[in-house]
């Protein structure tokens, strides 16, 4: 399984729908795509959601990502991401 954070930004539309149904929707339109959510937190400031996921590729990733925004109207930005650990390994030999 390969680790993405999701970035969420509510349009004054997605604000008006907020609810803990839409929450429970999100998170079985995630698993329906294979995803696992590892961490999921509301902010303050320019972004307002990140989500901590993992997926078994990139396809998967940008699929739930593609259909979270056409469900809720938060427009999500999706990173693949590694732990440091991981990344240093990678760039041992460059």
């Amino acid at each position: 399984m390969n680790t993405f954070i999701m970035f969420g930004k509510y349009s004054s539309e997605a604000v008006q729908k907020m609810s803990p149904n839409r929450t429970k929707e999100g998170l079985s339109l995630i698993k329906k795509f294979g995803g696992e959510i590892q961490a999921m937190y509301a902010l303050l400031g320019e972004i307002d959601l990140i989500f901590v996921l993992t997926f078994p590729g990139i396809d998967q990733a940008m699929k739930a990502s593609v259909a979270l925004s056409k469900m809720t109207g938060i427009s999500f930005t999706t990173s693949p991401a590694v732990s440091v650990g991981e990344f240093d390994k990678m760039m041992t030999d460059i």
